[in-house]
């Protein structure tokens, strides 16, 4: 990013928003927005990253993430009480960067506001394991009984694009994967019309963009 990163402040209190400035003031690759009218009034798009301090992940903290996270903006969130059972909620509103308010030094602050105008997220590290876990859950437990993988397509419908954009046709795919070239044609008209794509070379393509193969 050619200019500054414009944050925009958000506290409950005035002197708690004062002491986040004071932590980042001189920073040339930050600008300071300490005003939450950009929050809800069409604002967001001077607004790069926001920066809120809140005590607890709680319902008031869930609904302020999804306004700070209108139109896609990134939040960054220092919280005071920060557990678990916390970062799925949090992370699930839109939060991309969580921070306890213990050891949110200058430091670590631009590293998740650099982070998140880059789409990076930040986590302390003891919580990530946790994150982890639950996302293995997650696969182990919901998707793959039912086919499915974190990345919404099925393992059967992977190999089938894999085998697509390394050229086979429908015989061949069907041949390889001992399916009938009709559920080749299905498979492969699922994917399209899930992902509202035109056709087989469009979903490769979509495929490949977004890593699933």
């Amino acid at each position: 990013m050619s200019r500054p990163i414009r944050v925009l402040l958000h506290a409950n209190d005035p002197i708690t928003r004062a002491g986040l400035a004071t932590q980042l003031v001189g920073y040339p690759d930050v600008d300071l927005v300490d005003s939450d009218a950009d929050v809800s009034h069409g604002g967001t798009g001077t607004i790069d990253v926001a920066l809120a301090s809140v005590d607890a992940v709680d319902k008031q903290t869930i609904d302020l993430i999804r306004g700070l996270h209108w139109a896609g903006r990134p939040v960054v969130l220092i919280v005071t009480d920060l557990g678990s059972s916390d970062v799925t909620a949090a992370v699930e509103a839109g939060a991309t960067g969580l921070i306890r308010r213990a050891s949110a030094t200058p430091g670590q602050l631009l590293s998740a506001i650099r982070g998140a105008v880059n789409g990076e997220g930040f986590l302390p590290p003891d919580l990530l394991g946790g994150l982890l876990n639950q996302v293995r859950q997650v696969q182990t437990q919901v998707l793959a009984p039912r086919g499915l993988t974190l990345s919404g397509i099925s393992e059967r419908e992977r190999d089938v694009l894999r085998l697509v954009s390394e050229g086979c046709d429908t015989r061949e795919i069907g041949r390889q994967l001992s399916y009938s070239e009709r559920t080749v044609k299905n498979v492969l008209q699922d994917v399209t019309r899930r992902y509202g794509l035109r056709n087989r070379s469009h979903a490769v393509a979509y495929a490949l963009r977004q890593g699933l193969l």
